[in-house]
């Protein structure tokens, strides 16, 4: 068998999908041919074979209109009123159990291309003509060079931008280390340092991107130069047609991802785990990442909504995408592509994401931990599509498995507060009364590790000992002896039961009322 022939036959046994298409052509070249070429062209290209059936039976072409097809293919995709724009394909004449087949290699097109004036695009069930507005501008999108994050808005100001994300983006910043550039940076320089002021190469206009305005934007700001941006948080494991529980988020990327998390952490069970000698949650591990990926990975120019939906077994997110390959994502088959590369570099230096692709082999390695098992399901398309499993393991507390093993989060009975807490009451926006806390308790005697737990419990409201352990990577211990210390000047306090309860400041308001 020839190496021509043997190739043709591997082809052939993956059988029809994304990038490889049958047709038989016995004795004339079908004209459904050039649509799936322009399918191809504005997809991620693909092999066509002539003279093979749908089933995958070499049937042959007629030897005598081997070379009339390959004339007729030749004039046609280069006749602009067919194809457009034009484009040359190599083509080769195989011999495959004693029949001729024609072998079309179809690369992907830089360019959108139409047949006859209409736009075909492949999808896993064949060729698909685009009549939508929506799907065609998409297209376009794929092809274009650079990102639509690099957008560039010469009319941006500071005042269009939220001062106080830019005090958080340090404060996160610290936690990765303690010699960060943007600790001395202005507001100003931070965007400079970020990537986020750039001048436009095809215009000449400078001025702050559209990543500035996802990730610092007041809303405002938000609704105009994206009015079509969102991120939908609902919970429905009851009411699945409608919802029991919902989060609108309208806000700026770095807000969102605060907000996502609180509404994983008010309907999701969590179970600490204890690898080594490091506790941390599962939960936080497996859906900081999935939030993450929601955030930085979608592409913000469709108009088609960010979801995350929590179902009675299951958590879905869903996202519009620039696909660089199509179908399920495997750990075997993982090639990971920036698709914003600006906000993802950002979200790292916070300590947010890791290095492109750990995020996906981290949900591998947590996820069967969380509910036994259980991988997450990724599917690459127009739409990013993550299915993560949530039920709570039916495994006895603090038995070994895999060496690592569980500890109940009622039974962390070592970290009980204290007896005379009060049942919480406020769960309010944070406002310039807790503004003013922290800016007047932050001073010479507050060290730097207290300075961080104060910010973090000012825009977490009802964090715990173990979440805040989490996010200034320090032991349980540690965080316990500082906010005790906390507690004792009367910075902060501890409301709710033992354990649904959290930290909250304490404001002026309220020390001006207690007089």
């Amino acid at each position: 068998m020839s190496f021509e022939s043997d190739k043709i036959k591997q082809i052939i046994s993956r059988g029809e999908g994304l990038d490889v298409e049958f047709k038989e052509s016995y004795d004339s070249l079908s004209r459904s041919v050039f649509e799936t070429i322009c399918a191809f062209l504005n997809r991620k290209g693909g092999h066509i074979l002539l003279g093979v059936a749908d089933n995958g039976e070499v049937v042959g072409v007629n030897k005598d209109t081997v070379q009339n097809q390959l004339d007729t293919l030749n004039r046609d995709t280069n006749n602009p009123q067919i194809i457009s724009p034009t484009f040359y394909l190599a083509t080769e004449v195989v011999e495959v159990d004693g029949k001729k087949v024609i072998y079309i290699y179809v690369p992907e097109s830089s360019q959108p291309h139409t047949y006859k004036g209409v736009i075909y695009d492949r999808n896993g069930e064949g060729d698909t003509k685009l009549t939508n507005q929506q799907l065609i501008t998409n297209l376009y999108l794929r092809k274009q060079d650079g990102y639509t994050e690099n957008k560039v808005f010469p009319y941006l100001r500071m005042e269009d931008f939220e001062t106080e994300m830019f005090k958080v983006a340090r404060n996160y910043a610290r936690l990765t280390r303690d010699d960060h550039p943007w600790l001395n940076m202005t507001d100003e320089e931070i965007l400079v340092s970020a990537r986020m002021r750039l001048r436009d190469v095809h215009t000449g206009v400078e001025g702050y991107t559209l990543a500035a305005a996802l990730l610092f934007g007041k809303e405002n700001t938000l609704a105009a130069v994206l009015p079509h941006y969102k991120t939908d948080a609902l919970c429905r494991k009851v009411d699945v047609e409608r919802y029991d529980d919902r989060d609108d988020i309208r806000c700026n990327l770095m807000g969102a991802y605060s907000r996502l998390l609180a509404f994983i952490r008010k309907h999701l069970p969590d179970r600490f785990y204890l690898e080594g000698t490091q506790r941390m949650s599962i939960r936080e591990l497996i859906f900081r990442e999935m939030v993450a990926n929601l955030l930085v990975h979608r592409e913000f120019s469709s108009a088609y909504p960010a979801t995350m939906t929590i179902y009675k077994d299951v958590v879905v997110t869903e996202n519009w995408n620039r696909p660089y390959m199509m179908g399920r994502i495997s750990l075997e088959n993982l090639k990971p592509h920036p698709k914003n590369p600006t906000i993802a570099n950002f979200f790292k230096q916070l300590g947010w994401v890791e290095e492109l692709g750990s995020g996906i082999r981290k949900m591998y390695k947590y996820c069967p931990i969380y509910v036994k098992d259980a991988l997450p399901v990724i599917e690459e398309g127009d739409v990013f599509k993550l299915t993560i499993r949530h039920e709570p393991l039916n495994e006895p507390i603090n038995e070994p498995l895999n060496n690592r093993h569980y500890v109940d989060k009622q039974e962390d009975s070592c970290f009980d507060e204290d007896a005379d807490r009060e049942n919480g009451l406020i769960n309010g926006p944070i406002n310039d009364t807790i503004n003013d806390t922290i800016n007047d308790t932050i001073n010479d005697t507050i060290n730097d590790t207290q300075s961080l737990i104060l910010n973090l419990i000012k825009e977490r409201q009802g964090i715990d000992r173990k979440e805040i352990s989490i996010e200034i990577k320090k032991t349980l211990v540690t965080v316990s002896r500082y906010i005790a210390s906390l507690k004792a000047r009367n910075m902060i306090e501890y409301r709710g039961s033992r354990k649904t309860g959290g930290y909250y400041l304490i404001t002026k308001i309220k020390q001006d009322n207690s007089k």
